[in-house]
């Protein structure tokens, strides 16, 4: 079973982003034919500072080994180091229906909201399934929001495959993530960057303390019962407590007594906890540069020669290349 997954280099990740999805990546991991690509050209439809996309795709490949993802077992890379998903793309794009990318969800939702979105945008979902389908993806995991980006993968490589009369292109499934994933941000909304509400894996101690210290609640007195159930300062306390340290939380919490201040200080205390050893790992990776580029380059030659392989076929199916009497 081959797995394969992306992540866009857009900004540091963030605990929405460790619950939902990188902590499961991570588990999958234990497979010798996972594949996990940094989306440094998806990125581009909406980061254009090539300073601010070089640092965001370095840091991402900086937090996905510091948070345990192991190049023995799997391969991570940069998708731009990859060259035959251009290639890949450009060829599925010719058999790619215009209605078809004008029903996915990220081109309505742009054209709704009254934002003129560009050919990179629209064609978004062709680059997407050029990533999946040039490894023989078998496996894609995806939150249950992006199952359409799936079925317009699945939908382009059948088109491709009846068009030119034969299994090219091997049809991918998807994995849906745990619904646990949905992190309450400092608003009490889904964590997101685009929320502005979001609180970073690596965040300094102080900053951290103090973006913690912000979340919203309610205006409860001190001295009166509290709901744990209701509040996102306990659900983000729940993401990194034990079972016991959770039912003690909820304890205080209905006894009244005890200030939101109190939660937070745990919620505080509990991540440092948590991700303690993956902030030690990730303070000696920045100080190893030369590994961390030396795992992406390893990557990215295993993923070129999958890459090729696959797309070899494609380009004999169409007929385009060199000539096979030569």
């Amino acid at each position: 079973m081959r797995v394969l997954s992306g992540i866009q280099p857009t900004g540091r990740f963030h605990w929405g982003n460790y619950f939902g999805a990188i902590q499961q990546y991570i588990a999958l991991q234990n497979n010798e034919q996972s594949f996990y690509f940094i989306a440094d050209l998806h990125a581009l439809t909406s980061v254009r500072d090539r300073k601010v996309l070089e640092q965001n795709t370095w840091d991402a490949a900086i937090d996905l080994l510091a948070l345990g993802l192991n190049p023995e077992q799997a391969t991570l890379f940069r998708q731009s180091d990859v060259p035959e998903v251009t290639e890949l793309m450009w060829l599925l794009m010719t058999v790619t229906q215009f209605s078809l990318l004008e029903k996915c969800h990220s081109y309505k939702d742009k054209v709704a909201k009254g934002i003129s979105p560009d050919a990179g945008l629209f064609t978004y979902p062709v680059l997407m399934a050029a990533d999946i389908l040039l490894y023989d993806s078998d496996v894609v995991p995806v939150g249950a929001d992006q199952i359409q980006h799936l079925e317009v993968t699945r939908d382009i490589a059948q088109r491709f495959n009846s068009i030119y009369g034969g299994e090219f292109l091997h049809l991918p499934n998807a994995r849906v993530l745990e619904e646990g994933a949905k992190v309450p941000g400092t608003d009490g909304e889904k964590m997101s960057k685009s929320y502005g509400n979001t609180i970073e894996i690596f965040e300094a101690d102080k900053p951290l303390r103090k973006k913690i210290m912000s979340i919203k609640t309610d205006s409860t007195p001190m001295e009166a019962p509290k709901n744990p159930d209701t509040c996102s300062v306990y659900a983000l306390f729940k993401l990194f407590a034990s079972a016991e340290q959770q039912s003690a939380l909820a304890d205080r919490y209905r006894a009244g007594g005890m200030g939101y201040g109190e939660a937070k200080q745990a919620v505080f205390d509990a991540a440092m906890s948590y991700f303690s050893q993956a902030r030690t790992r990730r303070t000696e990776l920045a100080a190893n540069p030369g590994y961390v580029e030396e795992v992406l380059q390893a990557g990215a030659q295993k993923a070129r020669a999958k890459g090729q392989e696959v797309l070899q076929r494609v380009r004999d199916a169409c007929g385009v290349g060199r000539h096979r009497s030569v």
